[in-house]
């Protein structure tokens, strides 16, 4: 059964197949608008995650999604054909994207065709093309805003991926990468 948030501005539901924690925040159900997720479970917030207004999933029929205890996510486009698992703790800045897939082919021929189907398609989105490869972010990391971290990646516990900075390759743990490409500028020393 689909719920309805009693603050919420905008007059939608949050999917039957979305998992709430009790103690966990979604402030709208307009996170769910590109909501397609068939899984028993698309989406499931632990414990005291929070997801803030501007976030959006963009989950695929069989995407699945994990956001950890207490992880925080404000704003961010998360777009998942697989699998994205956000760890405890993690931070999620605004206008950040986080994609395991691309959805759209490499060859610019097969491109165009696809865009001029899109207005006829129903739904009107671009289907996955079954290349999805899992995005983790793992607990303590925090994503810097404008960050895209790209199909495949692996953020490492504890680290920081700066501003605007794009992840296409896995990020150790206790680092601090930025740019574009993302690169180690820097490591943390981990907790005792």
């Amino acid at each position: 059964m689909s719920t309805k948030l009693p603050w919420d501005w905008y007059d939608g539901t949050i999917p039957a197949n979305v998992a709430i924690h009790d103690e966990a925040y979604v402030e709208t159900s307009f996170s769910f608008h590109l909501y397609r997720s068939e899984a028993d479970v698309g989406v499931r917030y632990a414990r005291g995650a929070h997801t803030y207004l501007g976030t959006m999933f963009d989950v695929g029929p069989r995407g699945r999604v994990r956001l950890g205890e207490y992880a925080l996510v404000h704003g961010a486009r998360i777009i998942c054909d697989d699998r994205v698992e956000i760890g405890d703790h993690a931070m999620l800045s605004w206008n950040v994207v986080v994609m395991d897939a691309y959805r759209v082919p490499r060859d610019a021929a097969r491109r165009r065709e696809l865009v001029r189907r899109l207005p006829e398609a129903t739904p009107r989105a671009l289907a996955p093309d079954g290349n999805a490869r899992a995005v983790i972010i793992e607990s303590n990391a925090w994503i810097g805003f404008d960050a895209c971290v790209l199909p495949g990646v692996t953020v490492g516990r504890g680290s920081i991926v700066g501003a605007r900075s794009v992840v296409r390759d896995d990020v150790p743990p206790y680092t601090v990468v930025t740019g574009n490409p993302a690169r180690v500028i820097r490591t943390l020393e981990p907790p005792a």
